[in-house]
């Protein structure tokens, strides 16, 4: 009789996974910390209290090894790098990218180098690249002119870039949208998400194409991505110089993968709209309190304009969708602290005293 862990197939990660999907052969050096994988939850609270008649499930990408959907992009970056040979890695973020390739490098063996915008990063993210061993440089300026920095630097031949201007970012992002389809037995009517670099919505719209392509998927979504109105460059049609918004993740004036969220936004008859940060930090604190289900500011972006969009009536009756948590909201603590709304409330050490303050 074979033993439970025998019968067991533990996930080994997206690449092992979707390989037939990936740029990959039999002699690649796989990278992989298990990324993927991660839950479909549905929101019917959420739903629910905002008057909705439409199913929603959300990807919950806070539960990727670095707690953000960018580890699915850097395991193939990190592995198409090792193949290459490359031995320093390269990138410029608002945070989330610069935790994924410190870890993605430090179990490859690689030196990583990551450039932040001083004062405007959120402090769980700077923790995981400085925990990670990261060389770590904070730039006065912003993300676009880090990634300037970065651009500049990977034209000297001696380091790998590794924000989503690298295709493989992109191929590993684009699982996630397989993952969807696998999960829910069928394509989302409507898949929403944040729009920052725009990585990711070009990204999903490739996995949609791909598995739709195979007969995989039954249909294709209307994409709908929404930016913070501080940093909505896509939306205003030009770039932001000064980006600013609560959600840090989003916080670009010049999106690199603008073109790809263009053509996604045309190609799926999508939709996309930006959102005050007073509506995103609404949208953070009621997904918490309806369902549980706690993100980083920038998540709730979407489900901001999830809530507009009924408003304006533009979700028909029934409608499945599906929309991308992009990072886990400890990720961003002070936020979570500022905005909750409650305090601890401090009494003597008595059965009395807490039975007075819970009004029992």
């Amino acid at each position: 009789m074979e033993t439970a862990a025998k019968q067991l197939q533990p996930w080994k990660g997206i690449i092992n996974q979707y390989a037939r999907y990936l740029p990959v052969s039999d002699a690649t050096p796989v990278i992989t910390l298990c990324e993927g994988n991660t839950p479909l939850i549905p929101a019917t609270n959420f739903v629910e209290a905002i008057g909705g008649k439409f199913e929603l499930y959300l990807k919950y990408e806070g539960l990727n090894p670095t707690c953000s959907f960018k580890d699915r992009g850097m395991t193939m970056a990190m592995t198409m790098a090792k193949e290459r040979g490359a031995e320093v890695v390269i990138c410029a973020s608002t945070g989330n990218t610069s935790a994924s390739a410190a870890a993605y490098a430090t179990r490859a063996n690689m030196k990583c180098v990551v450039l932040l915008p001083n004062g405007n990063i959120a402090l769980g993210k700077l923790a995981q690249a400085l925990l990670y061993g990261a060389t770590t440089v904070a730039i006065e300026g912003n993300f676009d002119d880090a990634l300037r920095i970065v651009i500049e630097l990977g034209e000297t031949g001696k380091v790998e870039v590794v924000n989503s201007i690298n295709p493989a970012r992109i191929e590993g992002q684009k699982t996630a949208s397989f993952e969807i389809c696998d999960q829910l037995g069928r394509a989302p009517d409507f898949h929403f998400l944040p729009v920052g670099n725009a990585g990711n919505i070009t990204a999903y719209w490739k996995g949609f194409k791909e598995y739709y392509s195979v007969k995989k998927a039954d249909r294709l979504p209307r994409l709908f991505g929404f930016q913070a109105a501080g940093a909505a460059p896509i939306v205003d049609g030009a770039p932001v110089a000064q980006p600013n918004t609560v959600a840090t993740a989003i916080r670009i004036g010049n999106p690199a993968s603008w073109q790809g969220a263009n053509n996604a936004l045309k190609e799926s008859k999508g939709h996309i709209a930006k959102v005050t940060d007073a509506e995103i930090l609404a949208a953070y604190k009621q997904i918490a309190q309806t369902d549980g289900v706690f993100v980083e500011p920038a998540s709730a972006a979407c489900l901001a304009g999830l809530i507009k969009c009924h408003q304006a009536g533009m979700i028909p009756e029934g409608s499945v969708i599906t929309a991308t948590m992009t990072g886990h909201g400890l990720k961003d603590p002070d936020n979570a602290i500022q905005n909750a709304g409650f305090e601890p409330t401090i009494v003597e050490a008595s059965k009395e005293a807490v039975m007075k303050v819970i009004g029992l």
